[in-house]
């Protein structure tokens, strides 16, 4: 099964970008909220059904109120004292709108949330057509307003400084450090502090008698409810292998591919994973949604994908992300990153529309013979099912202590 991920959320140094991203991931939960509105009259509160009220509760639970403070308290005052003549003219009439649209909304999504907490509980079947449209419909102009007016105002405005001072501000707010910002050493209440950091979990359970005997059908399930529940890059995987000196390495790759076969994600081979892997072809992948509160273990043999495979999917990638692929030297040092860009340029000049494959650039594809699927569970007393392959080529499956 193939999977075309979500796009990557631009970084800070690009602020009105990260808003505009943020209007992309509200309209997939009022997507999302739509749908269950449709969902629940014929099938109730479901497992889909309560992981949809789930996704939907944690989004404008925490990041939208995220996104009103970046307006109301960094965008709006900036663009106030930035704006002259007409400009000025239009923010004067349009910023009480915008911040009154953020109170009623705030008001319809009480309501909303209560009936939404009770559906995610399985408690609860009831979700309010009229609130539904409402807050939909209310959110949707509001975007619009704000994508038409106040983003194109900002870039239009606003210095390489004031968008830099924007997107630290907007990194602060969610706990982020910016780039050259200086951390204090731990102090040590704060280290008790991460100590005593906890979630207790209790979304769902993963019982025996629930899941499918084959484990890659299995994977196949869960990743399609990590879709639906629109989890953030659910193809990310954490990568890990081992040099010849015994010394281990972890990284995040992209899982592009995955069948009876195996999974598959590309990479270059002279990379330093392609050099573990060359020295020791046994790997681990680790898949984890903490949306859904679950986790997968898989561990197994690396070989290449065959080269068609290969060819096949570096055409798949957009021309520049190909010649990204023959410009660098994966892994190894270089003086700046203006030799980087350089080295880009002379590339580009000579590979034309549609380059070939670099020989030194393909897929990778772990073949699983261990695969542990993990449930977040109440009290640290998780779920966990573990697959192991046979010599024949089948699967034993049994439950491990959490």
């Amino acid at each position: 099964m193939s999977s075309l991920l979500h796009d990557a959320a631009p970084d800070f140094t690009q602020p009105i970008a990260v808003l505009k991203h943020c209007h992309g991931r509200i309209r997939k939960q009022l997507a999302t909220l739509e749908k269950l509105l449709e969902h629940l009259p014929q099938h109730g509160a479901d497992e889909q059904a309560r992981q949809a009220a789930s996704a939907v509760l944690r989004y404008f639970d925490k990041a939208a109120h995220l996104h009103h403070d970046d307006e109301e308290q960094d965008l709006i005052p900036m663009l106030r004292a930035t704006a002259q003549g007409d400009d000025a003219a239009i923010l004067q009439a349009l910023a009480p709108t915008i911040l009154q649209d953020h109170k009623d909304m705030d008001a319809l999504w009480q309501d909303l949330h209560e009936q939404l907490t009770a559906i995610a509980e399985g408690t609860g079947t009831v979700l309010s057509d009229s609130q539904v449209r409402r807050f939909v419909a209310s959110y949707t102009s509001h975007m619009e307003r704000e994508e038409s007016t106040m983003a194109p105002m900002a870039m239009r405005l606003f210095s390489p400084e004031q968008m830099a001072q924007l997107g630290q501000a907007m990194q602060l707010r969610r706990g982020i450090a910016a780039p050259g910002a200086t951390v204090a050493p731990l102090a040590p209440a704060v280290g008790q502090a991460v100590a005593d950091l906890r979630k207790d979990y209790g979304q769902a359970s993963l019982d025996e008698a629930d899941v499918s005997d084959d484990p890659i059908a299995q994977f196949t399930a869960w990743f399609e409810q990590a879709l639906k529940a629109e989890v953030n890059e659910p193809n990310a995987m954490s990568l890990s292998t081992v040099a010849a000196s015994g010394r281990p390495s972890s990284r995040i790759v992209l899982v592009k591919q995955f069948d009876a076969r195996g999974f598959s994600w590309y990479t270059n081979y002279d990379s330093k994973k392609g050099a573990d892997l060359r020295d020791n072809s046994y790997a681990a992948l680790l898949f984890f949604w903490s949306e859904l509160e679950r986790q997968v273990r898989i561990e197994g043999r690396v070989e290449r994908t065959a080269p068609d495979e290969s060819n096949r999917y570096f055409r798949s990638r957009p021309l520049k992300s190909r010649l990204s692929a023959i410009a660098s030297r994966q892994s190894a040092p270089i003086d700046s990153r203006a030799q980087l860009e350089q080295n880009y340029e002379v590339v580009a000049q000579g590979a034309g529309e549609d380059p070939a494959r670099p020989d030194n650039w393909g897929g990778f594809r772990l073949i699983p013979d261990r695969i542990e699927f993990w449930q977040g569970r109440r009290s640290r007393f998780h779920d966990r099912i573990v697959y192991e392959r046979q010599e024949d080529g089948s699967w034993t499956r049994q439950r491990l202590q959490p």
